[in-house]
């Protein structure tokens, strides 16, 4: 798809903030999405409706928009509604972002949602994926591209690599489908970030080391404190 050839070997900021972070507003969070296409990035992206509403409208380059929830077990649960679907949809998203794990949100797996949006939705839908058990589904499915945005969020993969992008994931997805696939976790360096795409990912996906400048802080704090 068209989209995907733009974000080729491109750079995507996650521009995310959650809690009481200064940042947690739409605005704070378009300011980041500026400055990421100021610096070069290939798209954007962002969680939330109003977040991504006001992104959309402050910036030139694709957005991947997504609505995150939770699980019964209070693990993050990625885009699992058609209505929040639509609504990314009708606000001008490129491409959705969407929980491709097999566990089930409203009784239903990410494989089996990713079949609903794709037969009643014409978007590109971006699989993000814990393991690669569940991918091959998704790519059935109907999914555009995959993602390893969930290796180390998920009950299964909750001590997986705390501290490193998850190459090894990244590489059997690669190797295993001709589709596009995003390297997304943990990525905190320029150095992890090119040893991804020289591994084979069609675009790297960094947030937390650009758009989280508290934590960003606290590594460099705990760093001078001996504890990193």
């Amino acid at each position: 798809m068209r989209v995907l050839e733009r974000l080729k070997h491109g750079l995507i900021i996650s521009c995310q903030a959650e809690g009481d972070d200064p940042f947690n507003t739409p605005g704070g969070v378009a300011l980041f999405a500026r400055a990421a296409e100021m610096g070069g990035a290939v798209a954007i992206r962002s969680e939330g409706i109003a977040k991504t509403r006001e992104i959309l409208a402050q910036v030139d380059i694709p957005v991947i928009g997504l609505v995150k929830d939770e699980f019964e077990d209070g693990s993050v649960c990625i885009t699992r509604t058609l209505e929040a679907v639509a609504v990314l949809s009708d606000m001008g998203c490129s491409i959705i972002a969407i929980d491709g794990t097999e566990r089930k949100f409203h009784g239903v797996t990410g494989p089996e949602f990713i079949r609903q949006v794709k037969r009643e939705f014409d978007i590109t839908v971006m699989a993000d994926l814990d393991r690669i058990a569940a991918a091959k589904s998704c790519v059935k499915a109907g999914a555009d591209c995959l993602s390893t945005t969930l290796s180390g969020y998920t009950p299964a993969t909750n001590e997986r690599l705390p501290d490193q992008p998850d190459i090894d994931l990244l590489r059997a997805l690669v190797k295993a489908f001709d589709l596009p696939v995003f390297a997304e976790g943990r990525i905190n360096t320029p150095q992890q970030a090119r040893a991804m795409i020289k591994a084979g990912a069609w675009a790297v996906v960094v947030g937390t080391a650009i758009t989280r400048p508290r934590i960003v802080t606290g590594w460099y704090v705990d760093a001078i404190r001996g504890k990193r």
